[in-house]
C-alpha cells in the first residue's frame, strides 16, 4: 500500500487523520468542512467508515468512525486505523499527520496506529521478474501533532519493522531459505549487539540433538541450532528463552504430503522467523532489563534414501525414547531438542515456544486465535494480557496427564503422533511437555492458523503475518514471566 513508510514529516502535510465516535462530536474549533463531513447523511461514526473533508485551505482531512464510545478499545482502534491507512494509500498522500482526537491511552493509541500503518506497508517484491508491473505507490512520512501520540507512532513503526522482517523471512522460498540461510540472517543481528552461535554437524552429534539430526538428515541442506542472545551490560541472571520451530520446508518426509498439502510449506519456519523478529525488536525497541535468548531449531524435512521412517525409535538427550509413527509430525521432534537444550544449558527463568505445529489448532480456532498451553499461571496470564494489548490473540487449551496415556508407545516411551485425530493440537503440546522438567515455567503457542492469511482486510494483507513478534515484544517489555 506504500512504497516506503518512515516516521516524520519530510515536507508539508497533505493529509490529516482524525476520528469521532458514533455521537459525531468533533471539537468546536474543527474546520467547518470537517464538521460538515461528519454530519453527512449515511455516516453514523460506525467502525470501518471513513469520510473525507476538503477544507478551503490546508490539507485534506480523513475522519474515521470509532463506533460507540463505551465499547472503544485498542482492537476497535486497529480496525479504524486500518481504514485510515487504506484511504491514505488510495489518496496517494505523502505526508500524513495523525491527531489524538480524544483517543486513550494516547501513547498506546499512537503505537497502534504505527503498527497498523507499518503492517500494511509490507510488500515482498524480491522475486518479481522482468515481466512484473509493480504498483506506483507513494513514499509516506507519518507523524502526529501530539508529542506523546507521536512517540507512540514512532515506536509502533519500529515494532512493525521487526514484524515485517519476520514476514519477509517466512515468505522467502525454500530454495533460498535453507537452514544455513536462516543462520546467516540471524548472524546479521550481531550488528545490533546480539551474540549469535550456530551449531552444525558434529556439534549436533556432541550435543545429542537427535530430533534435528534425524529430521534433517534426508536433505542436502543440513540442519542447525541457531542461538541468539541479548544481554544488557551489567545484567546477570537467567534468561527468558524464546524457541522457534524452523522447518524451512516440510514435505512430510516418507509420510509425504499430498499435492494440495505441499504448497505453502515454506511457512513451516514461521515460528523461528517470529523469534528472530522478536529478537530484532528486543535489540532495537524494547531493550528489556533482562537477558533474552532466542533458539531456532532449523531443519528441512525432505525425502531420500536416508530419510527417517515410521517405526524408527529415537533417543533424546533427556533419555526419553520416541517411536516415530508419522514422519509428518516432525516439528515436535526438533522442538523437543530445543526444549532439552534450553533447560540443560540456559537455566531459563521460563521458555516460550512458537510453532506452526498442528492442523488441528486451525480446526479448533481458525485464524482468529493461536492456541496456547502453559505450565505456569503467571506466565500464562502475562502472555494473555500482552495478547489482548497487541491484538495477537491467544486461547488457552488444556494440558492434563490423561493425555500422556494416549501417547504411550508399546516399544518406547512415547509415539510422536497418535492415529486418532482427537484432541490433535493438545496431543502435540502434550508430547512437548514430556521434554519440560517438572514444575518448570513453559508455554507453547501453536500459530498454525494465524501465521499467514489469504485475506486483505483491516490490518492484514495476504501472506505471512509475523504473528508473535509484537506479542513477545509487549510481554518482554513488561518483564517476562507475569
Amino acid at each position: 500500500m506504500f512504497r516506503s513508510l518512515t516516521h516524520g514529516a519530510p515536507g508539508p502535510t497533505d493529509l490529516v487523520l482524525t476520528t469521532c465516535f458514533d455521537d459525531l462530536e468533533v471539537p468546536a474549533f474543527a474546520d467547518p468542512a470537517v464538521q460538515e463531513a461528519v454530519r453527512r447523511p449515511g455516516f453514523k461514526g460506525e467502525l470501518r467508515r471513513v469520510v473525507e473533508a476538503r477544507p478551503a485551505s490546508g490539507p485534506t482531512v480523513l475522519v474515521a468512525g470509532l463506533g460507540p464510545r463505551a465499547r472503544f478499545d485498542q482492537a476497535s482502534w486497529r480496525v479504524a486505523a486500518a481504514a485510515l491507512a487504506r484511504k491514505a494509500s488510495e489518496l496517494r498522500a505523502r505526508v500524513v499527520q495523525a491527531q489524538a482526537s480524544g483517543l486513550e491511552p494516547v501513547g498506546r493509541s499512537g503505537q497502534t496506529l504505527g503498527e497498523v500503518f507499518g503492517a500494511l506497508a509490507w510488500r515482498s517484491t524480491e522475486y518479481r521478474g522482468s515481466q512484473a508491473k509493480l504498483d506506483d505507490l507513494a513514499d509516506v512520512g507519518l507523524t502526529a501533532s501530539d508529542e506523546e501520540f507521536d512517540r507512540g507512532v514512532e515506536r509502533g513503526l519500529a515494532l512493525a519493522a521487526s514484524a515485517n522482517w519476520a514476514r519477509t523471512l517466512a515468505f522467502t522460498p525454500p530454495n533460498v531459505a535453507t537452514p544455513d540461510w536462516m543462520a546467516s540472517q540471524a548472524e546479521g543481528l550481531r550488528a545490533l549487539g546480539l551474540h549469535v552461535r550456530v551449531l552444525r554437524g558434529s556439534e549436533l552429534e556432541e550435543e545429542r540433538l537427535a530430533g534435528l539430526i534425524t529430521v534433517g538428515r534426508a536433505s542436502v541442506n543440513p540442519p542447525c541450532l541457531i542461538r541468539v542472545e541479548y544481554r544488557p551490560d551489567g545484567v546477570s541472571g537467567d534468561p527468558v528463552v524464546l524457541l522457534g520451530k524452523t522447518v524451512t520446508y516440510d514435505t512430510g518426509g516418507l509420510a509425504i504430503k499430498p499435492r494440495e498439502g505441499m504448497r505453502g510449506m515454506k511457512g513451516d519456519k514461521s515460528g523461528g522467523c517470529a523469534v528472530l523478529g522478536a529478537m530484532h525488536a528486543v535489540a532495537t525497541v524494547v531493550r528489556p532489563p533482562l537477558p533474552v535468548v532466542g533458539l531456532l531449531v532449523a531443519a528441512e524435512n525432505s525425502v531420500s534414501g536416508d530419510a527417517f521412517r515410521n517405526d524408527d525409535v529415537m533417543t533424546f538427550r533427556n533419555g526419553v525414547t520416541v517411536e516415530v509413527t508419522n514422519t509428518d509430525a516432525e516439528g515436535r521432534l526438533v522442538l523437543a531438542d530445543g526444549l532439552c537444550w534450553a533447560y540443560d544449558n540456559e537455566s531459563p527463568r521460563c521458555v516460550v515456544d512458537l510453532a506452526t505445529l498442528t492442523g488441528g489448532v486451525v480446526v479448533a480456532l481458525g485464524s482468529v486465535y493461536a492456541g496456547y498451553w502453559a505450565t505456569d499461571e503467571a506466565l500464562g496470564a502475562g502472555l494473555t494480557s500482552a495478547a489482548e494489548e497487541t491484538g495477537e490473540r491467544l486461547w488457552r487449551l488444556p494440558l492434563h496427564r490423561e493425555y500422556v496415556e494416549s501417547m504411550k508407545s508399546e516399544i518406547a516411551d512415547l509415539v510422536n503422533s497418535v492415529a486418532s485425530r482427537g484432541a490433535h493440537p493438545v496431543m502435540g503440546a502434550t508430547f512437548l511437555s514430556q521434554f519440560v522438567p517438572e514444575g518448570a515455567p513453559w508455554a507453547h503457542i501453536d500459530i498454525a492458523g494465524v501465521a499467514s492469511t489469504d485475506r486483505d482486510k483491516d490490518g492484514q494483507t495476504p501472506g505471512p503475518t509475523g504473528f508473535g513478534v509484537r506479542l513477545l515484544a509487549e510481554w518482554l517489555g513488561r518483564g517476562g514471566l507475569g
